[in-house]
């Protein structure tokens, strides 16, 4: 597999204009881009404008398909893949070289858009406003990164790049919402999935129950589960699954016939100490105490 540690080895392994900048730069597709069909890495962020008409990107190894999304964002190391892609207008994409945020405030703040781990197909899809808002963003970006450069060049282009990201996650927040009504309660479906996972006896052969496990089951990234039960309760995946675990220590903690270690290696703790603190995280007191109070 190809990693791409330059832009210009980029540009050049696919036939795009050599970049204006070493360390960021643009291109526009009209019904194309040639990336080819193998399977690549790079050392950028990537942001992309695109409407399918055929071909699929394969994103960490998950298929997209045309019906999904106009907004994609991919982060460094992350294999992607582009097969026979054709698009129904015009495109753009993005690639910001990790070194191109140095010493600007978005080096931080850019891990924490949770979208640059969603999968392919949870891309970003615009209403036409929406489109247009990051067109605009788009070419005032292209103006700057054209015209000649100076000491306010890169911190202009961030500035833009850091609004594409904010209006990113305000669309994403309203796709949540839509998804939501469209296809049922997540959080429903989450908890199905792990009661099922208590149910089938996972506990024992699998130990706790992980956010990846249930997202597979669900098709969804664990990111993008995770917003979207954050969106509809206030709580994260990982937080939703200690407080069933608790909920069920709570219930299993009022017989006599199991000590708490008993209990605690049931739920899949291999690690008694653990089960305590969370256990005391999530009700103020220990398993013991809590058992002592049931008893009294």
């Amino acid at each position: 597999m190809q990693h791409f540690k330059n832009l210009t080895d980029m540009h050049r392994a696919n036939g795009f204009p050599m970049p204006e900048n070493p360390l960021f730069s643009l291109y526009r597709c009209t019904h194309t881009c040639g990336f080819g069909d193998r399977e690549f890495t790079s050392d950028f962020y990537m942001i992309g404008f695109k409407k399918l008409k055929a071909g699929q990107i394969m994103y960490g190894r998950t298929k997209y398909d045309h019906d999904n999304g106009s907004m994609m964002f991919i982060k460094p190391r992350q294999v992607i893949q582009f097969n026979s892609v054709e698009y129904d207008e015009d495109a753009f994409i993005m690639f910001i070289h990790e070194d191109f945020l140095n010493g600007h405030f978005l080096h931080n703040e850019i891990s924490k858009y949770a979208f640059f781990d969603y999968e392919a197909n949870e891309a970003l899809h615009l209403s036409p406003s929406e489109e247009q808002i990051m067109w605009d963003l788009y070419y005032k970006i292209e103006a700057e990164y054209r015209n000649n450069t100076d000491e306010y060049s890169r911190d202009i282009m961030l500035t833009h790049i850091d609004s594409i990201l904010k209006y990113s996650q305000r669309f994403y927040k309203r796709q949540f919402i839509n998804r939501t009504e469209l296809s049922g309660k997540t959080v429903s479906k989450f908890n199905e999935v792990l009661a099922a996972y208590f149910k089938n006896g996972l506990l024992l052969t699998q130990g706790l129950p992980s956010v990846n496990a249930l997202a597979s089951q669900l098709n969804l990234s664990p990111r993008y589960l995770s917003d979207m039960l954050k969106q509809e309760t206030g709580k994260t995946a990982i937080e939703l699954i200690h407080i069933y675990l608790i909920n069920e220590a709570k219930n299993r903690l009022k017989s006599d016939y199991q000590s708490v270690s008993e209990i605690a290696y049931e739920l899949g703790f291999e690690n008694l100490p653990y089960f305590s603190r969370l256990f005391k995280k999530e009700t103020g007191i220990s398993p013991n105490q809590f058992k002592k109070q049931l008893v009294n």
